[in-house]
């Protein structure tokens, strides 16, 4: 798909087609984009784990995702995703600027922009969730506490055309010295 048409056409799907199945191929194929997005000193402290069995996606929507959201992910695979704490912005375990593990959640939203644009270029959609449940997931997926949970990606066939929200003009949001 042509960048920027990709750009606009992505949207946040809130109603996923359930006779469609997203495959472990076209996961990897997302997760390989995510890997080449930049991060702070090349840490890459982006992690994902892909929950996509019926058996394990119904453990994860049955105690995992807030009643607010349960209702949006029948028909997905799910990516719950978290950044290594201690690394983004850190020179032998100390925090070399101010905002410290930050600088990780930062590297993990560039990763997610790679991620959910290359879903978008094969045909899927997706909903960033970050209204969860973590300690359910850390311990349903086996998290380490050294990784920062973050949020849930819900990734599936749209059955729905979301329209396009307003966006601010870029005079509104840019000062040009």
């Amino acid at each position: 798909m042509e960048f920027n048409k990709l750009l606009i056409e992505r949207r946040s799907v809130r109603k996923f087609d359930a006779s469609k199945t997203v495959t472990e191929d076209q996961i990897r194929e997302m997760i390989d984009a995510a890997r080449f997005a930049p991060s702070w000193k090349n840490d890459q402290p982006a992690r994902y784990y892909a929950v996509c069995s019926p058996e394990k996606l119904a453990e994860i929507a049955e105690g995992g995702i807030t009643p607010n959201n349960i209702h949006k992910i029948p028909g997905t695979v799910m990516l719950v995703q978290t950044f290594v704490k201690g690394t983004s912005g850190f020179n032998n375990g100390v925090a070399d600027n101010r905002c410290g593990d930050l600088w990780g959640a930062y590297d993990l939203g560039l990763s997610t922009a790679y991620l959910i644009l290359k879903a978008k270029d094969l045909g899927l959609d997706t909903l960033i969730m970050g209204m969860r449940n973590g300690d359910f997931l850390r311990e349903a997926l086996q998290i380490p506490e050294n990784e920062e949970l973050m949020a849930v990606i819900a990734v599936g066939y749209k059955d729905e055309e979301p329209a396009l929200r307003p966006r601010k003009p870029a005079d509104e949001i840019v000062k040009f010295f």
